[in-house]
């Protein structure tokens, strides 16, 4: 695992990714960012070295290095999940390349279903925790001491001081976004309406099938997180609609546009 990594990090270094501020990852329908970026490179996933290749027909498996509002940022457009048939070391794989690389602040966005009720299509969701019902972790594998701490503190999975800087923006901006609470499933079926009573219970706010795996690792290797989710449909179980794939790609270009905003906003003051 280790000279894995140390491959993969040693080829993008040679192609001239040297220092990285900040690293960013988009998730399903998330990519117009990336056109606010001054590009130095753009690389597919398949083309490095030990790179899992994304295959979510909505992300398009790119890694951008470049300028963002004077900042050296590296951008991830598309991950990896579990019903792709990926293991959690793969998923993860590109949160070790970028700590590898030097980066100490992580930013990851989503698309997530809406399972309280008072939250509309198309709005921001700030996660402050979350709860992993995937069914293991990627901290739970053979030889991962030897990739750092095996039993991380997950007590502040997500920066309190980044999330207070996101919603003083928001509030500044007039952008409408919601605090709660993030469950990753497995997926990659959408829930019943009895799983989404269940999932409200619990205490859930959002549900997707990713991000969590990842913002692990992150706290293992010490990186700050801060993450949202763009809502794009609702769970309401008492009124559950068939799944309209274009409609939720809609409703994450409707969250985009203030979830931009924000990640500009934080990176003037980073």
């Amino acid at each position: 695992m280790k000279e894995k990594i140390k491959v993969t990090t040693q080829f993008l270094k040679e192609k001239g990714i040297q220092k990285v501020e900040l690293g960013i990852l988009l998730g399903t329908g998330l990519e117009k960012l990336s056109e606010d970026i001054k590009i130095a490179m753009e690389i597919p996933y398949s083309e490095i070295p030990h790179f899992p290749i994304s295959t979510q027909a909505y992300q398009k498996g790119h890694l951008i290095y470049g300028e963002l509002e004077g900042k050296n940022v590296l951008i991830f457009q598309g991950r990896f999940h579990l019903y792709e048939g990926y293991e959690f070391f793969e998923i993860t794989y590109w949160v070790r390349v970028f700590s590898a690389l030097g980066g100490k602040k992580l930013l990851i966005s989503n698309a997530a279903g809406a399972v309280n009720l008072s939250f509309k299509k198309g709005e921001l969701m700030l996660i402050t925790d979350h709860i992993n019902l995937q069914g293991g972790s990627p901290l739970a594998l053979k030889g991962m001491n030897l990739l750092g701490e095996r039993f991380v503190d997950l007590s502040e999975p997500y920066c309190k001081n980044l999330q207070k800087r996101a919603l003083s923006i928001a509030n500044n901006r007039q952008i409408q976004i919601h605090q709660g609470v993030y469950a990753a499933v497995v997926g990659p079926q959408l829930e019943t309406a009895a799983e989404y009573r269940y999932l409200k219970i619990i205490g859930v706010d959002a549900v997707g099938m990713s991000t969590v795996p990842e913002v692990i690792v992150a706290n293992q290797l010490k990186i700050k997180v801060i993450a949202f989710s763009v809502l794009t449909d609702i769970c309401d179980p008492d009124k559950l609609q068939p799944i309209d794939i274009t409609d939720i790609m809609d409703m994450a270009k409707k969250g985009e546009g203030g979830l931009i905003k924000i990640i500009k906003g934080l990176l003037r003051n980073f």
